[in-house]
């Protein structure tokens, strides 16, 4: 009994912890969110200090942008995180409207850096007008899920979200020749549609039948073209053999993979990788997984990739406990961002796929990406905020 009883007083001390008048703050996900930014800030100045001495005088000019913009996106969890969520629901349709216009106007005003056109400059202010489409398409689909309702069983409200889905991944691959962020809406608008449609059967026999035809086919036609002036066919001969066009496409995958090698079981050292001086093109970008592999050895990436799972797992807890179908939905695009995310960019620095241009979510440098990615996280924690703990 006096065990039963202390078990018991243990478990209100702990759900006083997490509560605040009955409501659950998932500081699980707060913590995990600052360990991945503090994590990402140390490793892009391994990475990048030689460049930035060498190119802009300062080892540490790459470090201090991306600290300002981590303390910024502190702050923005702060702020959306205080917000109620349904507050975004009412506007989330000129929200998708609004970034669908940026993805616009991008071919014609947008700055150009290092031969695309992916940022727009306003003034001492750049940002890439890709980022927001992501958050877009998520509240926008969500809220439009809600409303169709049962609908939802038919053939035609599928279609209707694919289409919206189907438009901004037009647009972010058209008017900003950013095909990754374009695949990675398109696989939110899949995800989100799969979870709130009430049969699985078509998407299990769509995906078990049309990936594997899909990447037979595109397999062999690209080898079939030879040398090509196009330079995404050129990334996919790379990846098929990248030591034959090791002086072309293949360069950064040979590098990478020469940087994940040579990394073993506990790396070189942290800031003793030799890859990243100029070796590896702009290393503090999507190549950043390869020089954590060269530092910090296998077991520093499986660290990391811990605390991926473990911030997804977060992510999923709340989607679950989601005090309404909104919040639930909101949630889950958020998870799919940051898993397809995560997947793609491991998953080239491997080789297991072509080059993307995907960036490691909280770790590689990119102001615009992690403002963004903050805002989903206190959107997260705001529907967090709304769970309803009973202590029975």
């Amino acid at each position: 009994m006096a065990q039963t009883n202390t078990k018991t007083v243990r478990r209100k001390r702990k759900v006083r912890l997490l509560t605040r008048n009955g409501q659950y703050y998932d500081y699980n996900l707060l913590a995990c969110v600052v360990l991945l930014t503090c994590f990402g800030l140390i490793m892009l100045y391994s990475t990048s200090a030689y460049d930035a001495q060498v190119e802009y005088g300062s080892d540490t000019y790459f470090l201090f942008r991306q600290a300002l913009f981590s303390v910024g996106g502190l702050a923005a969890i702060f702020v959306f995180s205080m917000i109620d969520y349904h507050f975004y629901a009412r506007y989330a349709g000129y929200f998708y409207l609004f970034s669908n216009l940026l993805l616009l106007v991008t071919k014609f005003i947008g700055h150009e850096v290092n031969g695309a056109k992916r940022w727009i400059k306003i003034g001492p202010i750049q940002f890439q007008s890709a980022e927001p489409a992501k958050l877009a398409i998520i509240l926008f689909l969500s809220v439009l899920i809600v409303q169709f309702g049962k609908k939802l069983k038919g053939f035609k409200a599928p279609a209707v979200l694919f289409a919206f889905g189907a438009l901004t991944f037009l647009l972010t691959w058209k008017f900003t020749e950013n095909l990754s962020t374009a695949i990675i809406i398109l696989g939110i608008t899949c995800a989100l549609i799969f979870v709130a449609h009430p049969k699985t059967a078509p998407f299990v026999l769509t995906a078990g039948i049309g990936l594997p035809v899909g990447i037979v086919g595109v397999r062999g036609y690209v080898s079939s073209l030879g040398a090509s002036g196009n330079f995404r066919f050129n990334r996919v001969l790379a990846w098929i053999d990248p030591e034959k066009y090791s002086d072309g496409g293949g360069y950064q995958v040979l590098q990478g993979l020469y940087a994940i090698g040579s990394g073993g079981l506990f790396g070189k050292g942290l800031g003793n990788s030799t890859q990243k001086i100029q070796s590896i093109p702009e290393a503090q970008n999507d190549m950043i997984f390869s020089i954590i592999c060269e530092e910090l050895g296998l077991f520093g990436a499986v660290l990391l990739t811990i605390l991926f799972v473990f911030l997804l797992y977060r992510l999923m807890f709340i989607a679950q406990n989601a005090p309404d179908l909104l919040g639930s939905l909101i949630v889950t695009g958020i998870f799919a961002h940051i898993a397809l995310q995560v997947i793609l960019n491991i998953a080239v620095v491997l080789n297991v796929i072509p080059t993307t241009g995907v960036t490691l979510p909280f770790i590689s440098y990119g102001g615009t990406s992690i403002l963004f990615l903050m805002t989903e996280m206190g959107i997260a924690l705001n529907v967090s905020r709304q769970i309803r703990i009973k202590d029975n």
